[in-house]
């Protein structure tokens, strides 16, 4: 592996161009017309334009991203997170054309892609699995018969789905038509896909991911938990670990199922096998495994002093993971802020626009990951995501006063930020006391605000 192309945009393509560096590897960088003076672009040893703004014309351009790869000499391609990171053909293609993709193989990709076979996986080792169905609904009337048995409220799921697309809680008969048009046509819109299934909602549980990482010969290790629990319809805005929720031995039991799910599906590189607690019975149940680096892997990077994006570059190139278990050490505690172009009084509403004042935190156990400079743009026409706030200190009260310190020096002009949200949420007594759940956000933080 001597060059790599970065199929990707923002502040994950920064920082795999900056671990692609730190090996020694080249790198070309891909943009739209709309990310021609964007950062990533500036980093990379070269920046070719595959296309107009539209994703679908540039970023998921796969006959773009490929002519790109092989007319500036590639070997690799790594895909960062969303667009084609999850996509079996894109990386099948790669393969055919002697490119090396930075993931698993896409036989693993397109079995745990499809959320209803993933399903049906985990079960079959022993993996506990939220109750549900063993097969994609079609109509409305088969989600009432999966209704039956398992009970309301429940949660309608895209089958080729993540990061909250195309879901909706169903908590009555009544809403199931409605719930079920909607559900289908925004699968239909982020995945081209509007197949779904039906999982019982669990309410109040704590949404725990455990980081995998495996290599071609079969080793592998998890890196603990992250805790996801902070979402806003099923997106996530703050993550932490250690879990105030996970003690020793369910961390082990975790970790191990996780392990387990791997070593059955002949996984490589990097992964996150997701799960859904419920905190009082310490029972855990998978949900889903996303096979790509995830957003919030420096909470993991902080924790365990492991840099993940180099580990899979090496773990990618044939390399050993050269690691066991007992080499994985979690260290105090950390926390990621994810700071968004969204204005939280006006419902989350995205404001693109341009960046004229940007000064984020620095310090002792502090990091940011981004992709922003003073006079940058922020299109339209992707995520809002404008940077992490990644702090790490001896325990958790300790690593709340320093995110609250390094929110505090973030100074950002031009466009609304989710600062002043996350600023609330770190002086909250639930969040302080560890009492939050997946609807926790929705469901008392901003309700209380509604009420006053």
């Amino acid at each position: 592996m001597k060059r790599v192309l970065v199929a990707n945009r923002g502040e994950i393509a920064v920082r795999v161009i900056r671990a692609c560096r730190q090996l020694g590897l080249e790198t070309v960088a891909v943009c739209s017309t709309a990310d021609r003076e964007a950062v990533h672009t500036r980093l990379a040893d070269r920046a070719v334009c595959i296309g107009p703004p539209a994703a679908s014309a540039s970023y998921l351009n796969i006959p773009a991203l490929l002519t790109t790869a092989r007319g500036t000499g590639c070997d690799a391609v790594h895909p960062g997170y969303g667009f084609l990171a999850e996509n079996a053909t894109f990386a099948e293609t790669c393969q055919e054309h002697g490119l090396c993709f930075v993931g698993p193989p896409p036989s693993v990709i397109q079995k745990m892609g499809d959320k209803v076979r993933a399903r049906e996986l985990a079960a079959k080792i022993g993996v506990p699995v939220v109750p549900g169905s063993d097969r994609p609904v079609a109509t409305v009337d088969e989600v009432a018969v999966v209704a039956r048995p398992i009970g309301y409220p429940l949660l309608l799921k895209a089958a080729a789905g993540g990061g909250g697309r195309g879901m909706r809680v169903v908590r009555a008969p009544s809403e199931l038509p409605d719930a079920f048009i909607g559900a289908q046509a925004e699968a239909r819109a982020a995945f081209g896909d509007a197949t779904l299934y039906v999982e019982r909602f669990l309410e109040r549980v704590r949404h725990v991911e455990i980081q995998v990482m495996a290599d071609a010969e079969g080793a592998s290790v998890h890196f603990g938990e992250r805790d996801c629990s902070l979402q806003r319809r099923h997106q996530k805005l703050l993550e932490e670990a250690p879990s105030t929720a996970v003690m020793p031995a369910l961390r082990a039991a975790m970790g191990e199922a996780a392990l387990g799910l791997v070593r059955h599906i002949g996984y490589r590189n990097a992964g996150t096998v997701e799960f859904v607690l419920e905190p009082a019975s310490g029972r855990f149940y998978f949900i889903e495994m996303n096979t790509r680096i995830q957003v919030e892997h420096p909470v993991t990077e902080m924790l365990t002093g492991v840099d993940l994006v180099t580990t899979q570059l090496r773990v990618a190139a044939g390399e050993p993971l050269g690691l066991s278990q007992a080499d994985i050490r979690m260290r105090g505690h950390a926390i990621e802020c994810r700071v968004n172009a969204e204005d939280p009084a006006l419902d989350f509403r995205p404001g693109p626009g341009v960046v004229t004042q940007w000064r984020p935190p620095v310090g002792d156990g502090v990091r940011v990951d981004t992709h922003v400079a003073p006079g940058a743009a922020v299109p339209p026409f992707y995520d809002s995501l404008l940077a992490k706030v990644i702090v790490a200190a001896a325990d958790r009260p300790a690593a709340i006063d320093r995110m609250k310190r390094a929110l505090a020096d973030f100074d950002v002009e031009g466009v609304p930020t989710t600062l002043s949200f996350h600023r609330r949420v770190l002086e909250h007594p639930d969040f302080l006391s560890g009492r939050v759940h997946t609807r926790w956000v929705e469901e008392e933080l901003l309700a209380s605000r509604r009420v006053a």
